[in-house]
């Protein structure tokens, strides 16, 4: 990016102020989309849940953007639109199908996205480790993405999250100590040495 090119964060915000909402959730996307993708089907562990999951994500985005306040970064702001959207999901995966919002933009930035991101996905699928990370459920597998996988802070996944930040600290211990559990289990970690061995 050119130093006088502003950064996604300032061009959505500007065009927020214009009333230029459609670009601004457009630019989001576009942006955090092949990464909240990700996240998605870290998270449902099913490529079709995760589509649909993505695909709510990008109509919830395209029709909230004008709500965003800025009390976050637009990126922590879009992983909190995602993430409630695959509670929801998660919640009601039987729910009756609303309306699905009519915007061809929405739909073809959605669909470009998820075309990138399918080469990615299907060599990660045959990973040991992904195996490992299987076993966790849902709310593990997001803290574990957030963290580790797209690096955000703990005060960042708390705002996504909706949790206090001593919470998901907490969250992230046990899940560190379950995680070694499961990765000796799986052979990919030596056991913990006995105490008399050195």
């Amino acid at each position: 990016m050119a130093e006088d090119e502003p950064s996604l964060e300032q061009r959505v915000r500007s065009q927020l102020e214009r009333g230029e909402a459609a670009q601004a959730a457009a630019d989001v996307v576009r942006a955090y989309g092949p990464q909240i993708l990700g996240y998605l089907r870290a998270v449902l562990r099913d490529p079709g849940t995760a589509d649909e999951a993505f695909s709510q994500f990008s109509e919830d985005l395209w029709k909230g953007i004008e709500r965003f306040r800025g009390e976050s970064s637009v990126k922590t702001w879009a992983y909190a639109v995602a993430w409630n959207g695959a509670r929801r999901l998660l919640r009601d995966p039987y729910r009756r199908r609303g309306e699905r919002l009519r915007t061809s933009a929405a739909i073809q930035i959605a669909d470009q996205v998820r075309s990138l991101s399918s080469a990615y996905d299907a060599r990660a699928a045959n990973d040991r480790l992904a195996r490992v990370r299987e076993r966790l459920a849902p709310d593990e597998q997001s803290l574990l993405v957030l963290r580790v996988d797209r690096d955000l802070s703990w005060k960042e996944i708390a705002q996504v999250l909706g949790i206090g930040e001593p919470s998901v600290r907490k969250r992230f211990e046990r899940l560190s100590v379950k995680l070694r559990k499961l990765a000796e289990k799986e052979g990919l970690l030596d056991a913990a040495p006995s105490r008399g061995s050195r």
